[in-house]
């Protein structure tokens, strides 16, 4: 690739009031509007302070430019350029926006949170987000630590978090976040669309992983019903949830857990008393299919025995099944005698899954999808927390959601494969793209709005599906 013009014959000149740089900004906010984000802000938050009022305008261009990338509160600014005031109004300053966030308490970011968890349920009624919700859908709990510098962030403390595969100590704030994803296909694991936010929350930086887990579950649950998840629930989680307080909040909902034990003494012990006889071998990423035996050669085994769990709570202890997994550890074994006294590393699972042992064990495996989904977050909105004050912070939080769910929607409409794409590769494909505005003809009084692309770009038939979907009035439901 080379330059056609030497660098003397190329200038540079910003001065054209008809360009916009986030075409995709289109589709995107025509779906808010059309789900109700606007009037959902309006029905849900009260702030006291002066900075609060217009809530959802404000609301609707913070969303607006997470969509677009931005990262903090200055980036918001990318939306006041070119033509952006050709097709939207009511853009506010960032210094307006900042002043928004910091006028939020604890019990506005509480309401926040509910209109949050409504726009799952609305999106879902305009568009394919949760294909199949009627079969076994699954929640996954994890928390994550975002690192803050200096000390000016309320609530900020030390605590563990893993980077490049190492536990480490990072000052921080704690994001603990419930995604919802519903499989269609065959294997249970396969699923035609990624998973979506079901709720959020923030923590102070030295809260444990496991605190208000419960509370969260509970909001996350209401989402994914009233999103249409009518069939099994599957709560999955790493042993930072195994609780007595977890388990007996999905058993007062009906909702089914699959959560890593803790291997203190009584879980080893259970598993010790596994007969040796009774571990079969399963798919595992270095098995080998024996055709003459029929089955997988793997370092990898299952089996399951029933335990009961959290014995010390009366009045919460639960017996259900412990899937085991072992895999060898042959860095481990007698050197020359390994066949005869392998060693291994063991893997328990507490569940009441209502599937069978090898499906159960593979889809407890599948709950490392929650983090793509916090990557895809900090790789956008949650870069970094923008703001000194805690409650500013949770309010982006919830932004951040709200924003990762209408860009997990948008995709859902413009093509199988954006469906399942991360969220950088949905900015880059369908919010991203440059367009001319030219204006013609009149109707009532406004003008028509034609947006010139780029020609021959490569995604043009996924960005005109999400434009035609969110452009045509929605389906009226036969009867």
């Amino acid at each position: 690739m080379r330059f056609s013009h030497a660098a003397s014959h190329t200038q540079a000149i910003f001065d054209d009031e008809h360009v916009i740089s986030y075409a995709g900004l289109a589709p995107a906010l025509r779906l808010a509007e059309r789900c109700g984000l606007d009037r959902l802000a309006g029905e849900h938050l009260a702030l006291g302070a002066a900075d609060g009022v217009n809530a959802p305008m404000k609301v609707t261009s913070i969303v607006a430019g997470l969509a677009c990338g931005a990262d903090s509160i200055d980036d918001l600014d990318l939306l006041r350029h070119g033509g952006m005031d050709k097709m939207f109004t009511g853009i506010r300053a960032p210094s307006t926006l900042g002043s928004f966030l910091r006028a939020f308490t604890w019990g506005n970011v509480r309401q926040f949170d509910k209109v949050a968890r409504q726009v799952p349920a609305a999106l879902a009624v305009h568009t394919p987000l949760l294909p199949g919700a009627d079969v076994p859908a699954f929640l996954d709990v994890d928390s994550m630590q975002r690192r803050t510098y200096g000390y000016a962030k309320q609530g900020s403390g030390f605590d563990h978090t893993k980077i490049q595969g190492k536990s480490v100590l990072v000052r921080g704030l704690n994001a603990l976040t419930v995604t919802l994803s519903t499989p269609l296909s065959t294997p249970l694991s396969t699923p035609l669309a990624a998973p979506v936010v079901a709720a959020s929350r923030l923590r102070g930086g030295t809260c444990g992983s496991g605190r208000g887990a419960a509370s969260l579950l509970s909001e996350s649950i209401t989402t994914a019903r009233a999103a249409g998840c009518s069939g099994t629930l599957v709560l999955r989680g790493d042993s930072a949830f195994y609780s007595a307080d977890v388990v007996a909040a999905c058993r007062t909902q009906d909702v089914r857990f699959s959560v890593t034990a803790k291997q203190d003494p009584k879980v080893k012990a259970a598993i010790a008393a596994i007969d040796d006889h009774a571990w079969t071998p399963i798919k595992y990423p270095r098995a080998i299919f024996d055709e003459q035996a029929g089955g997988w050669v793997s370092d990898a085994e299952v089996s399951e025995t029933r335990y009961t769990a959290f014995t010390s709570r009366k009045s919460k202890q639960a017996t259900a099944r412990l899937i085991v997994r072992r895999v060898r550890k042959l860095d481990q074994a007698d050197e020359g005698q390994g066949e005869l006294f392998p060693a291994y590393r063991y893997y328990p699972i507490f569940t009441d899954s209502p599937y069978t042992l090898l499906q159960a064990e593979e889809q407890h495996r599948d709950h490392a999808v929650q983090e793509q989904v916090n990557a895809d977050l900090i790789g956008g909105p949650l870069a970094h927390l923008p703001s000194g004050h805690f409650a500013a912070n949770a309010a982006w939080l919830t932004c951040a959601a709200i924003t990762h769910n209408l860009l997990r929607a948008l995709g859902c409409l413009a093509s199988a494969f954006h469906a399942r794409a991360r969220g950088a590769t949905l900015r880059r494909h369908l919010i991203s793209v440059p367009a001319r505005l030219a204006r013609h003809g009149r109707s009532g009084g406004h003008g028509h709005l034609d947006l010139h692309l780029p020609a021959r770009w490569r995604w043009q038939p996924a960005w005109l599906n999400a434009f035609t979907a969110t452009h045509d009035p929605p389906a009226t439901p036969t009867a």
